[in-house]
């Protein structure tokens, strides 16, 4: 199993076209080891009479607040994210695809490898709660299942790509600024009312306006004028400086326990504007950083992370529940006070526990993500026949619904019966759905067959 993955790695590296922008690839795989390490990195794990427990080192370590601008990287994510849906668009394109086949192509290759996370995850919590006790069991199953949030705003952002594509061919930039003081408004509405439920539009607000800046990079709008990048990281910064040493914003750009007022849940427009900055100085930087991707070793680690970039994300803090227990409850690891000396000094050896425990599991699981679904189908659906855009939008929302329950739902109850039936019910719906609008032969009379690629 393992060699076939090293010779399809190989195969991919030596089949990378000149013509691919592999800055893309890059940032995306430096954001993802910097969430995947600093999720490992930020827990703290605590033997007390035999028993585990964990906390996160964020709310107790004032310097976390500084090191969250760094740290912050899920709006590179969405940056890169609407590059590549951008190039995909232009890809099916000039092949002839149909929309709705394009966007079958894209859920397929999200859905795939989540549906054998969410399976996993619920069998586990269903089985281990009768046996280890619900309190345990919640904690575990919410702490994995936190990714799932995120993956839910990004479904959402990608099935909009046809109206964004759409918006963006008549308004160009406009569609970034106007997401951006969209953002403003339900911020707005956000400390006006005291009431973080008032703010919830930015959920998919921030990372659209992020996306469409992607879009526009991919085009090449966005670099229209050579200054553009640097007034994206002067004003961008000057904005989320400004925004947190005015208040309310709080400093932390990572959710921070205990913190009244959060920049992620939902997002702010400080935010959005780190999220800008880091765009422009990516941008800045783009003719070094392809020149780094240009080195065989860089370029190989990088597709390395990309070809299973979904998996790695998904499931990386399942390490920390095998390896926390096999390593301080067995005595293998001291347990010093966390955030001392000795507690820092320790943290290689567990961050490579936990990178150990990661590589297996995409040794076993990887798979799901490299494993590709019959598109041949969707490419030769003419346009209009494939996707019906009432059932599409029932279908991807109730995807999302059952991604985001078992966060939602807080480690005291995802354990809960009612709870797990509910997700599953609601994501297996949702996917009945989306087959549904899919399937080949039906007629159309929706928005989102008449959006044409070209």
């Amino acid at each position: 199993m393992a060699g076939r993955g090293v010779a399809s790695l190989r195969a991919l590296v030596a089949g990378t076209p000149d013509s691919r922008d592999r800055v893309v690839d890059l940032v995306r795989a430096v954001a993802l080891l910097v969430v995947v390490l600093g999720h490992w990195t930020a827990v703290v794990v605590v033997v007390r009479d035999g028993r585990l427990t964990g906390s996160n080192a964020l709310g107790s370590w004032p310097p976390a607040e500084w090191l969250s601008w760094l740290l912050q990287v899920m709006p590179l994510f969405f940056l890169v994210g609407g590059y590549a849906g951008m190039a995909s668009w232009q890809s099916a394109r000039d092949r002839g695809r149909t929309t709705p086949g394009w966007l079958a192509d894209r859920l397929d290759r999200l859905l795939r490898p989540t549906t054998l996370f969410l399976l996993a995850v619920l069998a586990a919590t269903a089985l281990a709660g009768p046996l280890v006790g619900g309190p345990v069991v919640g904690t575990a199953a919410w702490l994995v299942a936190l990714p799932l949030w995120f993956l839910a705003v990004y479904v959402v952002v990608v099935a909009a790509t046809p109206l964004l594509v759409a918006a963006h061919r008549r308004w160009g930039l406009r569609v970034p600024l106007g997401l951006a003081l969209a953002v403003v408004a339900s911020d707005g509405l956000r400390l006006l009312s005291g009431e973080d439920l008032a703010g919830a539009a930015n959920y998919v607000l921030v990372w659209l306006c992020l996306y469409a800046l992607g879009m526009a990079w991919r085009t090449g709008t966005l670099l229209a004028h050579h200054r553009a990048p640097a007034a994206l990281l002067a004003g961008g910064g000057s904005v989320a400086v400004g925004l947190v040493a005015l208040g309310p914003w709080p400093l932390a750009m990572l959710g921070v326990p205990g913190d009244p007022f959060s920049n992620t849940a939902p997002p702010t427009l400080a935010l959005l504007a780190h999220g800008v900055a880091q765009a422009g100085l990516v941008l800045l930087l783009r003719d070094r950083l392809a020149g780094l991707c240009r080195r065989p070793a860089v370029w190989a680690a990088t597709a390395a992370v990309n070809a299973t970039a979904l998996t790695l994300y998904l499931w990386h803090l399942v390490p920390v529940l095998v390896a926390a227990p096999a390593l301080y409850l067995t005595g293998v690891l001291p347990s010093p006070e966390p955030l001392t000396a000795g507690w820092f000094a320790l943290r290689p050896l567990w961050l490579l526990a936990c990178a150990l425990v990661l590589v297996a599991l995409v040794v076993v699981v990887g798979g799901a993500e490299r494993r590709t679904g019959d598109r041949s189908r969707a490419a030769r659906q003419p346009p209009g026949t494939a996707l019906r855009g009432a059932s599409a939008s029932l279908g991807i929302g109730l995807v999302c619904v059952g991604l985001v329950l078992l966060t939602a739902a807080g480690p005291e109850r995802v354990s809960r019966p009612a709870v797990l039936l509910t997700t599953a019910a609601c994501y297996a719906a949702g996917l009945v759905v989306l087959r549904h609008a899919l399937r080949p032969g039906r007629r159309s009379r929706n928005w989102f067959s008449r959006v044409p690629l070209r």
